[in-house]
């Protein structure tokens, strides 16, 4: 594997034996559980509850989930500048990212990192490209940890950059 590659076959592996169940609703499961704040929904319970991140993680494996997803949604630059946490931006998403990586090794799950939809994104170059840069540092993150995937979910449009567009792709999906 290397320092801008995913595919170190496990999913794969996981994929040939049959169906890979991935369990979400972290973000509405602990809102109901009083750790998320409704409205800006950004994952702050990462730093702020990380006990209560990986037992939600192991609750959903122990349910059947054969993923630990990273609890990054909303945790991109753009969404995080909104809500005045910018500054916890990369803590916020390491700490995911470790989390799910603890849980994962304890379970035999895969671990994906996440991206998710962002309303930067428009018709112009800048935004576009802005969009990208978004998804490409929390990806570069997601490298590093050397999860097995990436997910990025509740993108509305096909027009919305993804991990299957451009420089993403490169660096996210096996060739």
């Amino acid at each position: 594997m290397t320092a801008t590659s995913l595919d170190n076959g496990r999913l794969r592996e996981r994929l040939e034996q049959g169906p890979v169940i991935c369990a979400e609703g972290y973000l509405f499961e602990l809102e109901r559980r009083g750790y998320v704040q409704a409205g800006p929904f950004v994952p702050e319970a990462v730093l702020d509850h990380p006990e209560v991140v990986a037992q939600l993680h192991r609750d959903f494996v122990h349910a059947g989930s054969d993923v630990v997803p990273a609890f990054t949604y909303y945790a991109h630059r753009e969404k995080m500048r909104l809500v005045g946490k910018e500054d916890l931006l990369e803590e916020l998403n390491r700490q995911a990212l470790a989390i799910a990586k603890e849980v994962a090794a304890e379970t035999d799950a895969l671990v994906a990192g996440d991206i998710c939809n962002t309303n930067v994104f428009a018709e112009d170059a800048a935004s576009q490209s802005a969009a990208r840069a978004m998804f490409e540092e929390q990806v570069g993150w997601a490298v590093e940890a050397e999860v097995d995937f990436v997910i990025a979910e509740t993108f509305r449009t096909p027009r919305k950059p993804s991990p299957r567009s451009g420089q993403s792709r490169r660096r996210v999906c096996p060739q």
